[in-house]
């Protein structure tokens, strides 16, 4: 076993004899609050998958029942600081590319609430979704803040751009059958059936030769990949400005409640 497969506090990383590793994204076992430890994490994680060529068939999953169902804001101490930003500026570019970079067919098994980082599973080739999974995004736009770190990137190219501004600017919980409809998820199985339907792809994808298969996913992710290096920078600065100006807000509203000019 690889030294980076336990590295990793939030996730899970098992990989059978096949080749296909599963990644599982967990807090103690259970479903993922995200955290900004996390965030720095994930940017050398996906990195070692992408490098690691024992890695045949890569899939992504979440513990407990859920996909990533919730975040803890506060970890991320204070955003309108811009060494503080300029992190978590750093961090959300890396993060995407080098999940681009994961050079050989990705499958995302989604259960229950994709509530943060949805897009990590649209950087897949193919998601399976359980009957009550639900896509959602609630960090961004309905807390304050612009969906600049690739969210509406990923959403608008696999969904389509009215359909991602729409569901970007009023969040409400998207069922795996609307996903469906949208042509985001594969397909739709029944709840608890995700991951078991993934490692039935994985297998299937397993009978090409690997060079097939590895380019079969360069290409594939090849026009996703442009558009995260022409936008994600740009829409992160936008970010960082609206967190800036939301802790701003904040902090006013509290010296007006405790009577402090």
């Amino acid at each position: 076993m690889p030294p980076y497969f336990t590295a990793y506090r939030s996730l899970k990383l098992t990989r059978d004899g096949s080749g296909v590793l599963v990644a599982e994204f967990h807090s103690n076992g259970g479903p993922l609050t995200f955290t900004a430890q996390d965030h720095t994490d994930f940017v050398e994680a996906f990195y070692r998958i992408a490098q690691d060529r024992a890695n045949k068939i890569v899939i992504f999953t979440g513990a407990g029942g859920d996909f990533i169902p919730g975040i803890d804001f506060s970890s991320f101490g204070n955003v309108a600081d811009p060494d503080v930003w300029s992190q978590v500026h750093d961090e959300g570019v890396q993060i995407l590319e080098n999940l681009a970079n994961i050079r050989v067919p990705m499958i995302a098994a989604v259960e229950g609430r994709a509530n943060v980082h949805s897009e990590y599973a649209l950087f897949a080739d193919v998601i399976v979704a359980g009957e009550g999974a639900t896509f959602n995004d609630l960090p961004h736009f309905a807390g304050g803040i612009v969906p600049g770190d690739g969210i509406f990137t990923a959403w608008s190219y696999r969904a389509g751009a009215g359909r991602a501004e729409a569901f970007l600017l009023n969040p409400q919980p998207l069922p795996a059958r609307t996903a469906h409809e949208w042509g985001v998820v594969a397909e739709v199985v029944p709840t608890g059936q995700a991951l078991a339907r993934a490692r039935e792809l994985a297998s299937l994808y397993l009978k090409a030769p690997e060079v097939t298969r590895r380019n079969t996913r360069a290409h594939f992710i090849q026009p996703l990949k442009e558009r995260i290096i022409r936008e994600v920078g740009y829409g992160l600065s936008l970010e960082g400005a609206s967190a800036a100006d939301l802790v701003k807000s904040m902090q006013a509203k509290r010296g007006n409640d405790t009577g402090v000019p």
